[in-house]
């Protein structure tokens, strides 16, 4: 049997996350849907629920698909759809998890490597970060769940955009891609999304394509002196934007005040690398700083193998596997990204640079 695809869907409360849900489940074009949901919130999935049966917590939603509510353990949960998908006593090719407002994506990602048997039913696909436009600012200085919603992302839907002035959506997008520069933003109305963009991201498959915002790059390589460049598109709403904050906002519409905890930064070299000098490195930093790590990447130029190697990982668990081969005419550069809370960024680019050759 094929694996099953799963994707986690996390977000602040009021971000959108059941409207988004209600959506997918209407459109779900012939889809049978599997909905794992943390806890149920206020608002419910809303769809005519036929079978109820509450030991065991899995409800038969009136299109086909199925949803049930976890109180704690996830892998048992997951267990157990795969079985009866395998029995063909429950009929569904794909799971989404909803996670409950605070609940930190990272644990629900693992749960996927860490158990050979879920690991054996599963393909996780990707973790989608719900942001409300008008709240976002707030809770992202105020709650680091927040912060660490947004590192864990592969995709980031905005919300609510109309209720905020485009120079608000602007600063917020900047802040965001440089909590997470990998993982592309985009503005939505409410359940408004089609479903190609929620499912089958392959955010989690090793693949060759490192997704960074090129913006990121050269704004890292300018070393953020590119205020200029910024204030032209900015000036553009101006006359017309009669929202109250846009006064105050004209300034520094991207003000790195912002200093969040959560950062990314990228790695890059020409050379390659020594990979008996590069496990032992990245054995001890995911050691040490695991828990701070919350999603790491890299395409490597490593010796001995003339095809990329590809890595990434979710705190403490990191994967590689071997891509295709360098073309002719490629530059063979390393590129790695890693996304994570007050990572010490000195300590991580010297002692990668020690394991080149």
């Amino acid at each position: 049997m094929s694996l099953i695809p799963a994707t986690i869907i996390t977000g602040f409360l009021g971000s959108g996350k059941t409207t988004l849900l209600n959506r997918v489940l209407h459109e779900a074009h012939g889809q049978k849907i599997a909905v794992i949901e943390n806890e149920f919130g206020e608002e419910n999935i809303d769809n005519d629920i036929l079978v109820a049966d509450t030991s065991e917590q899995i409800i038969q939603m009136s299109n086909g698909c199925i949803c049930c509510t976890i109180r704690d353990d996830l892998r048992s949960t997951l267990s157990d759809l795969a079985a009866k998908k395998r029995s063909g006593e429950l009929d569904f090719e794909r799971v989404v998890i909803e996670t409950t407002g605070l609940a930190d994506p990272g644990p629900v990602a693992q749960t996927f490597f860490m158990d050979d048997e879920i690991a054996e039913s599963y393909l996780l696909d990707s973790i989608l970060t719900l942001v409300d436009a008008k709240h976002a600012p707030q809770q992202l200085d105020d709650r680091q769940e927040a912060r660490r919603q947004i590192g864990f992302a592969d995709q980031i839907f905005i919300s609510k955009t109309d209720l905020v002035s485009p120079e608000q959506v602007d600063a917020l997008n900047h802040r965001i891609r440089h909590m997470n520069p990998r993982a592309p933003q985009r503005s939505v109305h409410f359940g408004e999304v089609p479903i190609s963009d929620v499912f089958d991201l392959r955010g989690f498959n090793l693949n060759t394509k490192l997704e960074i915002d090129p913006d990121f790059l050269k704004e890292d390589e300018h070393d953020h002196h590119d205020h200029d460049h910024d204030h032209d598109h900015d000036h553009v709403h101006g006359e017309h934007c009669d929202h109250p904050s846009h006064q105050h906002d004209h300034d520094h519409p991207h003000d790195h005040r912002h200093d969040d905890d959560v950062k990314s930064f990228v790695f890059r070299s020409d050379r390659m690398f020594d990979p008996a000098r590069l496990e032992d490195f990245l054995g001890a930093v995911v050691n040490i700083y695991g828990p701070r790590m919350l999603r790491y990447k890299g395409v490597l130029n490593m010796k001995g193998t003339d095809r990329k190697v590809i890595f990434q990982g979710v705190h403490q668990l990191m994967g590689s596997d071997l891509g295709p081969e360098w073309g002719a005419q490629e530059q063979r550069t390393s590129k790695m990204v890693f996304i994570g809370i007050d990572l010490p960024k000195d300590i991580l680019l010297q002692g990668l640079e020690q394991c080149l050759l």
